[in-house]
């Protein structure tokens, strides 16, 4: 390629990003501000934009007005393409076993809400102790596993991502 073959087309690719800018067409060539975030930070920054959220239990699946904690998880996972069932119990068998002292941000959690052995609860750990769920009042909320109940009722985990 001869040097004004260049020239040229140096000038027109800057000519062409110049009208780009100005129209703001540009915006919509750059990547997304997410596609440099991993699914596990994705999944944790869909599940805090419904913080408050109220809870409501057998709340219909795919209804972002109210959520119980397996249709709250379903619906995030679904968002970043990992299908879940729709119960708790059964979102306990999908995946693969973690050991608590392993858990990662974006692995489920489960846990015991009643007198009856099981599983009937699920949340989404979040890193440093902590889990992003729907329970009751204040609806979806951080709470700590670190000590109280979540402590006390911790059943097991599983990584699906």
């Amino acid at each position: 390629m001869n040097l004004r073959h260049r020239i040229v087309k140096q000038l027109t690719v800057l000519g062409i990003s110049a009208a780009l800018l100005y129209t703001g067409t540009a915006a919509y060539l750059a990547p997304p501000a997410e596609a440099a975030v991993s699914t596990r930070d994705r999944v944790i920054t869909i599940g805090k934009k419904y913080l408050g959220t109220p809870y409501q239990f057998g709340a219909k699946y795919g209804s972002t007005s109210r959520f119980d904690c397996s249709s709250f998880t379903k619906w995030v996972y679904h968002y970043v393409g990992k299908p879940l069932p729709r119960a708790s119990k059964d979102q306990a068998k999908v995946g693969r076993y973690v050991p608590r002292s392993k858990l990662i941000k974006g692995d489920l959690v489960f846990f015991t809400t009643t007198s009856r052995p099981g599983i009937s609860h699920v949340a989404i750990y979040i890193g440093n102790n902590k889990i992003l769920h729907t329970y009751g009042a204040g609806g979806v909320k951080i709470s700590s596993m670190a000590s109280g109940w979540w402590d006390n009722h911790y059943v097991t985990a599983r990584r699906v991502l």
